[in-house]
């Protein structure tokens, strides 16, 4: 029965000489209450005895004379315009510098590769769809983003399903069969909007269930789509700005959902680290809390 013990207690002293010599829970974790300090040091603990990624040689950070606040948005849903220019007068009016709006593949191109025609909607009513331009509703965003000095950051992804042989079966943001037909799209953006939008970001959190599909997590495959879709943007406007996918925050290695480190690692193992200028973070953690 004492031996039963004795691994347990020498694994908890181990942990504990891991602390630092004078802590709180507060400044360790950042959190008020007991439970998410329990919950906090539960991380940090994990976080100390993992193995720790390899580390390139410090950069120096880059982007960092813009301002830092902004909102996510998704304006694409709303069905007024009117609505869409209010919620950017008033994301101005508080001081925000940034809108990061999603540009929806599947609502742009929505019937064919190269085909920028909106046929889903019968608009009079006669039984026959009225074909309308795709990309008006995008056009307004970016219109009332300059008149409200707004800065956009183009979000790119969500596939049609015909860019996939199992088309939405595979889930609807699953990546494109052909990642050429994503830097293509990518592409189409960039132009379009070329002097108008500087900042692009390439897909979201696709190291999680469902934002890379019924499918698990491949970083090694986004990244040669993110490098594509990287290289064509660039050839159209060599100062856009790239920004890769944010990560998901999840400890998750179970296929479906990958750890962002673990993820983050693969992807410059793979050679990501050519393919974007910023690296997107999604800043709301796990059970850390904001002054971690």
């Amino acid at each position: 029965m004492r031996v039963r013990w004795l691994l347990p207690l020498v694994l908890l002293g181990l942990l504990l000489s891991l602390l630092p010599p004078t802590f709180s829970l507060y400044e360790l974790t950042g959190e008020e209450e007991l439970d998410g300090q329990l919950a906090g040091l539960v991380h940090w603990l994990y976080s100390a005895i993992r193995p720790q990624p390899v580390l390139a040689p410090t950069a120096d950070i880059a982007h960092t004379d813009v301002p830092i606040f902004g909102v996510n948005t998704f304006l694409q849903n709303e069905a007024l315009p009117e609505v869409r220019a209010e919620a950017l007068h008033l994301a101005a009016e508080a001081g925000f510098h940034f809108v990061r709006q999603q540009f929806v593949w599947e609502d742009i191109e929505i019937h064919g590769k190269g085909d920028f025609e909106d046929r889903r909607n019968d608009l009079t009513g006669d039984g026959v769809p009225d074909p309308v331009d795709a990309w008006a509703k995008y056009d307004q965003i970016v219109d009332l983003s300059e008149a409200e000095g707004l800065e956009l950051i183009a979000r790119i992804g969500n596939p049609p399903s015909w860019t996939r042989a199992l088309t939405d079966t595979i889930g609807t943001k699953a990546p494109p069969d052909n990642f050429a037909d994503y830097a293509d799209f990518a592409g189409a953006v960039v132009e379009r909007y070329q002097g108008r939008i500087h900042y692009v970001q390439l897909w979201n959190e696709p190291n999680i269930y469902d934002e890379w599909g019924e499918q698990d997590a491949n970083p090694e495959a986004y990244t040669e789509m993110l490098c594509l879709a990287y290289d064509r943007v660039k050839s159209i406007d060599p100062d856009i700005v790239v920004l890769a996918a944010a990560m998901s925050p999840t400890i998750q290695i179970n296929g479906r959902n990958m750890n962002d480190i673990i993820y983050l690692q693969r992807m410059y193992s793979a050679g990501a680290g050519d393919c974007f200028d910023v690296l997107s973070a999604q800043g709301y953690g796990l059970f850390s809390g904001p002054t971690d």
